[in-house]
């Protein structure tokens, strides 16, 4: 057995060899014919063979004898240093840098291709110095011609948008996130209703419609690599998960990464999001009152909050809006299997006050309530504390509630971090970057989604939390990043379902403190979120993604005297349409259990008119046909 030092006594013998070898790999034309078979080439001019007669064939016998045995004994020569090396490089865990056949042959010296190293004796390994890892080759592409930042709705959106109108566009996401763009509404809607007992780990979930799907806009495979983005054929969407974007230079048109990486851009597109706000007195709270709150947002969050609602005994979700009143039903309906106390809180007279008219909030408070919810209205949360294992949450009419885990469901507050750096304005009155009709915020630079505030050509400035706006807002982005210079007219739609059988749907201006005025019919077993889909064959409770257009309306509309009168609390909500007037125009409308009617209310709203009797409006969705 040879030692490793000996291996070096065995190399200096081949220097000449290899420098030979890599000699012969650098030549081309005849010789590489040779390697390839092209041709049988003549053994060798047998004039040259040796000092006797012309022609003569003796000698040419022995040098191919000579010539054979050389050989061989080489052959056996190196495949002894071939096990000698593999048991030094096992012995001292050595790396050659020689990394494939392919680079024997680029032209490098020799020394470069048996380049490694030999202790000159053997040292203990107690006392041997470790070896350096080969350092690990960047993830984050020098340049992209279209930088997203942003891993969400609107960036995935922008993203298709830009390669359905340039092909061969290479756009690279941003997004701190682990996880590529997925969709966020099932995370509060239909994965609470899964059956699957792994539904945290497959993240599929049957629509409204029974067909199942991911929250994922696409798989894996959909995507390039992050490294490859900027050789690959045709381009491609790639996206560089678990990094944040910490400082932008609009001058030399390129960002930073938290991690000191730069990347610069040819235009560049913002879609940050949010951030889930949080009470003060939680954030002032102890530590453990932070550990035992959930702000939901994200995935992680989902996850996290599925796995107490199995531990735990008791929740409670302070917020009475969209997000807060869909995780009180959808844990409100298993809590009696589970024996799971479930309780909602909030400052307003009943479930989304700030949105719906009181009397249609105090009838979903009421349907809240049968979901198996404990609803505290009028709630003002004053303290929070951590005391003999629970949570103690004290509000200002000296109510005091107990319970294990609290799930703050308060608001977003749009991430804004980069208008510093930036030099991007801030609106001060809806917050968020403030942008133009077209979603611009300087020459190479767009917003869209959650933190865009941008001026709507009908109903003004705006700033809009939704899934459909984050769609739409990110797909004209992206159009006007390929130079389209459209206008953003498009009124977005959102919606909201208290589980399988109550559902609405708005769009446009959607305040409480507005005037309204709402007509009701009485409800069928297809007035349903769950038989709407199921009729039209459609996921459209969890994608809103397409535009389509009211035909006109047909004939002028009736006048009547006097618009409806406020419905009385006692009636049954089945479905309806109530609309939200601004000097007497409609600036808002939100569809109770009624569906696929959103082109019409998108026309009424565009046409901006005033309607004298919206009775006669109301007919237009055909709440009262059977």
């Amino acid at each position: 057995m040879f030692t490793c030092k000996a291996v070096w006594n065995k190399l200096a013998p081949l220097a000449p060899l290899a420098r030979a070898s890599s000699t012969l790999c650098r030549q081309g034309g005849k010789r590489a014919a040779v390697f390839r078979h092209e041709r049988r080439p003549p053994l060798v001019q047998q004039a040259h063979m040796s000092s006797g007669p012309t022609g003569g064939g003796g000698e040419n016998a022995i040098y191919l004898v000579l010539v054979g045995a050389a050989c061989l004994g080489g052959g056996v020569y190196m495949a002894d240093l071939d096990r000698t090396v593999d048991h030094c490089f096992r012995q001292h865990n050595l790396r050659p840098y020689v990394k494939s056949p392919d680079q024997l042959c680029t032209g490098l010296p020799s020394e470069t291709l048996f380049n490694f190293s030999l202790a000159s004796e053997p040292a203990p390994a107690s006392t041997a110095a470790p070896v350096e890892p080969t350092p690990a080759v960047s993830e984050v592409p020098a340049h992209a011609p279209y930088l997203l930042i942003g891993g969400g709705t609107a960036s995935f959106a922008a993203a298709r948008s830009i390669r359905a109108r340039d092909p061969g566009a290479r756009v690279l996401i941003v997004t701190d996130e682990a996880d590529l763009p997925y969709m966020r509404p099932p995370l509060s809607k239909e994965l609470w209703f899964s059956d699957d007992p792994a539904v945290t780990e497959t993240l599929r979930f049957k629509q409204w419609n029974g067909k199942e799907r991911s929250i994922y806009f696409q798989p894996s495979s959909f995507y390039v690599s992050p490294m490859e983005l900027e050789s690959v054929e045709n381009g491609g969407v790639a996206v560089l998960t678990g990094k944040k974007v910490v400082h932008m230079d609009v001058r030399g048109n390129k960002v930073k990464l938290s991690d000191g990486a730069e990347i610069s851009y040819d235009k560049c597109l913002i879609a940050t999001g949010g951030i889930p706000r949080n009470l003060q007195v939680i954030e002032r709270a102890s530590e453990e009152v932070a550990k035992r709150t959930t702000l939901f947002r994200k995935i992680e969050d989902f996850k996290a909050l599925e796995k107490v609602s199995h531990e735990l005994k008791s929740i409670t979700i302070i917020g009475g809006g969209f997000l807060g009143s869909e995780l009180a039903c959808a844990l409100g309906r298993r809590s009696a299997d589970l024996g799971l106390e479930v309780v909602q809180m909030f400052p307003e007279r009943g479930n989304m006050g700030k949105v719906l008219p009181e009397y249609l909030s105090n009838w979903t408070t009421e349907k809240v309530k049968k979901e198996g919810v404990k609803v505290l209205a009028e709630a003002v949360v004053k303290n929070v504390s951590y005391k003999d294992g629970q949570l103690e949450i004290k509000l200002k009419d000296g109510r005091a509630v107990k319970t294990d885990h609290i799930v703050a469901a308060v608001g977003l507050e749009p991430s804004v971090e980069l208008a510093k750096s930036a030099g991007l304005e801030i609106d001060s009155d809806f917050g968020g970057f403030r942008v133009n009709a077209e979603l611009q915020a300087r020459s190479n630079i767009w917003v869209a989604g959650d933190a865009a505030c941008f001026y709507d050509i009908k109903l003004g400035r705006r700033r809009v939390e939704h899934h459909d706006h984050a769609v739409v807002s990110g797909r004209l982005a992206g159009e006007n990043m390929t130079g389209a210079r459209k206008p953003y007219w498009h009124q977005s739609m959102f919606w909201s379902d208290l589980g399988p059988d109550v559902g609405y749907e708005a769009i446009g201006i959607v305040d409480s403190s507005l005037p309204t005025v709402g007509v009701f019919a009485k409800a069928t077993a297809k007035d349903t979120p769950r038989a709407a889909t199921e009729q039209s064959g459609t996921g459209i409770r969890s994608e809103s993604e397409t535009e389509a257009v009211a035909g006109p309306i047909a004939g002028p509309i009736a006048v009547g005297t006097a618009p409806a009168p406020p419905p009385q609390q006692k009636e049954d909500y089945g479905k309806g349409v109530i609309f939200y007037l601004r000097d007497k125009v409609v600036v808002g409308i939100v569809l109770w259990n009624v569906f696929n009617r959103m082109p019409i209310a998108r026309k009424i709203i565009k046409d901006g008119e005033e309607h004298a009797d919206l009775n006669e409006v109301a007919k237009l969705f055909n709440i009262h046909e059977d």
